[in-house]
């Protein structure tokens, strides 16, 4: 029951970031907003084409790449602290620290996804809307926005893996120096919770 119930602490954990997205994504149309002209310009995009291409952007969260790329380390984090407590502490330190290492990831990532999200919202119309705009006529862009079953959308799915590494480099760039020091700092709490728990 212990090892069923710290694994539905860590899938709460997920659950947390996923609801700090849902709650940043209530702003992002304003965002958008704010950023399309500096975009079109950039990219010499035409208004009527920039437009489609920031719908399409708000439907499909593509800031939602650099929310993946915390999860995987904090996830890993957490992880890796179950693994070293299976087996060297008692239930009651095992669960207590196992408490505590969860509380202290999820303050990391309600911390951090605000920064990588705005990173990411800040980096997508000089990252990823000149791809769109490049690979993609209006009509094209309109029935991706429809989410009509044709041809297109497989088109746009191919060049997705394309558009992730593109932003995502770009956000590891921007927001490294705020996140690392953190990520390092979150790491070594945990090794402190974990030498607590394992000591005699």
């Amino acid at each position: 029951m212990q090892v069923l119930r710290n694994t539905l602490i860590v899938m709460a954990l997920c659950g947390t970031a996923h609801a700090a997205t849902a709650a940043t994504n209530a702003a992002t149309p304003a965002a958008a907003g704010a950023t399309a002209a500096p975009a079109a310009a950039a990219g010499a995009i035409p208004p009527s084409k920039q437009a489609l291409i920031d719908k399409l952007l708000d439907l499909w969260h593509m800031e939602n790449v650099g929310l993946n790329m915390l999860q995987v380390p904090v996830s890993d984090a957490v992880t890796q602290a179950k693994a070293v407590l299976q087996g060297r502490a008692t239930d009651a330190k095992r669960d207590a620290a196992m408490s505590e290492v969860v509380t202290e990831a999820r303050k990391f990532m309600e911390d951090t996804v605000p920064t990588v999200k705005t990173s990411a919202q800040k980096l997508m119309p000089t990252k990823v809307a000149p791809l769109l705009a490049e690979r993609f006529s209006e009509d094209e862009l309109k029935q991706m926005i429809a989410i009509l079953e044709s041809p297109v959308k497989a088109k746009f799915e191919a060049l997705l893996p394309e558009l992730q590494k593109s932003l995502g480099e770009a956000v590891a760039a921007d927001s490294g120096p705020v996140i690392n020091p953190k990520l390092q700092d979150l790491k070594q709490r945990i090794g402190m919770r974990l030498r607590a728990a394992v000591t005699p």
